[in-house]
């Protein structure tokens, strides 16, 4: 009997074991509805610790005030973790929605769907994460050779804060990298499946 709760008889019958398969199933949904509700969660925290964050400096009795739009790449983190959340929220209510209705997922359109998904949304927020990362530095670094000045000698409190949605959409990549590998293991099992049954005369 293979982990796919396929078996073959003595008299070369092929024999599915539905219990075995369905078992695999829900710990893997489990798991996934898991690090989805996580998703969700730690992605409205990133954007709502970005896209809020503000502060004001006065200079030269001029006030100016930072705010996360004045970086393209915050705005695309903040919009990277937004699309991610609601794409999370949906997914996770399916996988709630199988679960109470105890269904296998047999359907290999959708199965690829769930997987093309999430791996959009896993690269999706790594180029953001990577994009926001090089803007911070340059922030609280400068680049002497550009002229560019380091931001955050002014505005500390802005760039600690952004940090923290830096730290927390990253932990959302790790996450969906994972959540990818699930999706995976989801789709092409479903393949696996139909190869063993060929390989038993069906």
């Amino acid at each position: 009997m293979s982990y796919l709760g396929v078996g073959v008889s003595p008299g070369n019958v092929p024999v599915y074991h539905g219990t075995n398969l369905k078992v695999i199933d829900r710990r893997v949904r489990v798991a996934e509805l898991v690090l989805r509700c996580l998703i969700c969660g730690l992605s409205v925290l990133a954007a709502v610790l970005v896209g809020t964050d503000t502060q004001i400096k006065e200079i030269f009795t001029i006030q100016k005030k930072a705010r996360f739009t004045d970086m393209k790449a915050l705005v695309f983190l903040v919009a990277a973790n937004g699309i991610t959340a609601a794409y999370s929220l949906v997914q996770g209510v399916r996988c709630v929605v199988g679960m109470v209705r105890g269904s296998v997922l047999f359907s290999k359109p959708l199965a690829l769907a769930i997987f093309s998904g999430d791996q959009a949304l896993a690269y999706l927020n790594v180029a953001a994460v990577g994009a926001a990362a090089q803007s911070a530095a340059f922030a609280k670094l400068g680049q002497t050779k550009l002229q560019w000045m380091v931001i955050c000698n002014m505005y500390g409190k802005f760039c600690n804060q952004i940090g923290e949605g830096i730290a927390v959409s990253l932990l959302v990549s790790i996450c969906m990298v994972g959540l990818s590998c699930i999706s995976a293991f989801g789709l092409f099992r479903l393949y696996g499946s139909n190869k063993a049954k060929n390989n038993s005369g069906w």
